[in-house]
């Protein structure tokens, strides 16, 4: 397995103006990623995880910190000007590397501020670049700024078989 990590160096200029710089996640970011989750919203993290969830420690995160950087990858979202650690996406590929869904959790004080766009723009060009088909993006129905910015990104909903509280936002890329 080749390791096709995010260069340490790209960074993206949200519409609001906040100057964001990327990096790859390491197991050695768990504690950061602990304290991120105290600052995400109990509602964002409810949707992030699909069931309410108040504190979020090692189990959950450990998965997401020990990635292989080739089928899945976590990235980190830093405010430049601050240092502030603003954003975490997850992207997960499928065993043929044909599909890829994506996770995106952003802090509390930085919603509305573009980093959720400027997150989902980083995953789906990832995806697209490790020769994914589709990129997808589970949502409760309930989530509708994530829905609404998701379709605004050219994806398509369509239903979750077996549940119907959730929706499948798709996008191809062939």
């Amino acid at each position: 397995m080749g390791t096709l990590a995010i260069d340490r160096s790209r960074t993206a200029t949200t519409r609001n103006g906040v100057q964001l710089e990327f990096r790859a996640v390491t197991p050695e970011d768990e504690p950061l990623l602990e304290e991120f989750f105290d600052k995400v919203s109990d509602e964002d993290r409810r949707f992030r995880f699909l069931s309410a969830v108040g504190h979020v420690g090692h189990y959950l995160l450990e998965p997401m910190v020990t990635v292989d950087h080739f089928r899945t990858e976590g990235f980190l979202a830093f405010d430049r000007e601050t240092g502030i650690l603003a954003g975490f996406g997850m992207l997960a590929c499928d065993k043929t590397m044909d599909s890829a869904e994506v996770a995106i959790s952003v802090r509390s004080d930085y919603r509305g501020r573009g980093v959720g766009w400027a997150m989902l723009d980083l995953l789906a060009d990832e995806a697209d670049r490790r020769g994914a088909r589709e990129v997808i993006a589970i949502e409760d129905r309930e989530n509708h700024a994530a829905i609404e910015l998701e379709r605004e990104k050219g994806f398509t909903p369509r239903a979750m078989d077996g549940d119907p509280r959730l929706v499948v936002l798709a996008k191809s890329f062939r």
